[in-house]
């Protein structure tokens, strides 16, 4: 009898010996191949299994048999850390919310011709902040009386009394129909917090801006009424605050320290007694102005900053019509001040009024009554009649 089971695995042994070298022969390696939505897919050529790919037959490696896509795709920006603006900056000023409070009448004084006086206060930053008041005697507007924030001067804050000095100034307003709040700045008189000083930090601004709040919810005032006056320090005061707040309508400024922070550096000088300060003076420098240079740079290396925390940068953006007065022999204030700004208001489009009183003061004494009407004249036009 025939060898039979030898010979059957004989042939299966020389079947699988052909079947390996044909393997071989007709290209076992991995190959990729390109799908029709563009991505590579690592292929062996079998139907029973995938292994770890051996290297392609070039130099490159194949790091392993995940999917790589080869689509064009949009790359994504990484998120770069926004700056840190200067708390001076007038685009930090507008991202700073500004609540104000319920207005609170703590003493009644002694009233006006026509309207009563109070002493009250409003909170700011959790301080409580005070300030001389006015109501209007006599039958209440169905929308309010209108209002206006009243920013004074500078005062040594050691000085500074809230029922003293701006007495005409506020008794005008206040006979002819206006709700006027004279504040105290933050540490002047019963005012809490520390007097600040306002062109080297936003606290006294942040006052400002917190009674324009407070008055709005105050029920006596008509929310959409609210003007602003302010004179020498509070004319700075109020052209900031009407490029920060769109609910001022309308700003009245006396003798105001309105330039630009490069006209601060460069153009403002102690005064000299009887010497008007139109005249730039280049080498003043003092305070702020010296230290701010060393950090930031000067106003021609860094003018991005300067302009930045300037008022002056963002007239495009004034909240009402501005009237400004100055007088030809101001010692204290620049007079080129406020001819700079009324050109800048003309420039950007908006509605200005400038009015010059020859060898008149910082206080505009000789004009009084005549810059009294023409305020009274500008806010009637722009509060009283809208």
């Amino acid at each position: 009898m025939k060898p039979f089971i030898p010979m059957k695995a004989a042939s299966i042994l020389l079947l699988f010996i052909g079947l390996f070298f044909l393997f071989i022969t007709t290209g076992c390696s991995i190959h990729q191949d390109l799908t029709a939505d563009g991505t590579i897919v690592v292929v062996i050529p079998t139907t029973t299994m995938q292994t770890e790919p051996t290297a392609a037959p070039t130099e490159t490696p194949i790091p392993s048999t995940t999917p790589i896509s080869t689509q064009t795709t949009t790359p994504t920006n990484t998120p770069t850390p926004t700056a840190t603006l200067h708390p001076m900056n007038i685009l930090a000023a507008r991202q700073t919310p500004y609540p104000g409070s319920v207005i609170t009448i703590e003493e009644t004084l002694e009233p006006g011709a026509n309207y009563s006086r109070y002493m009250a206060w409003y909170e700011s930053e959790g301080l409580r902040i005070y300030g001389l008041l006015t109501v209007p005697d006599g039958e209440l507007p169905a929308s309010g009386w209108p209002a206006i924030v009243f920013n004074h001067g500078y005062i040594p804050p050691d000085q500074y009394r809230s029922t003293e000095r701006y007495i005409a100034y506020v008794d005008n307003l206040a006979r002819s129909g206006y709700i006027v709040y004279r504040i105290d700045y933050r540490g002047h008189d019963r005012s809490d917090g520390q007097a600040t000083g306002a062109y080297g930090n936003p606290g006294y601004l942040v006052d400002v801006l917190n009674a324009v709040a407070s008055l709005k919810a105050f029920p006596l005032a008509d929310p959409a009424r609210i003007g602003m006056w302010g004179h020498s320090l509070g004319g700075y005061l109020t052209l900031r605050a009407m490029v920060i707040s769109p609910d001022i309508r309308a700003g009245v400024i006396w003798a105001g320290v309105v330039g630009s922070y490069p006209d601060l550096i460069c153009c403002w000088r102690r005064p000299t007694p009887g010497v008007p300060t139109s005249t730039p003076n280049p080498n003043f420098r003092s305070g702020w102005r010296s230290s701010w240079q060393e950090i930031y740079g000067s106003p021609e290396e860094n003018p991005e900053f300067w302009m930045g925390i300037s008022a002056n940068g963002f007239l495009n953006d004034l909240s009402g019509p501005v009237q400004l007065h100055h007088g030809t022999e101001d010692t204290e204030v620049p007079i080129q001040f406020s001819r700079n700004l009324y050109q800048q208001i003309l420039d950007a489009g908006m509605l200005g009024e400038y009015y010059e009183y020859p060898g008149d003061n910082h206080n505009l004494s000789n004009y009084f009554s005549l810059v009294m009407t023409r305020t009274l004249e500008f806010f009637d036009r722009y509060l009283q009649n809208n």
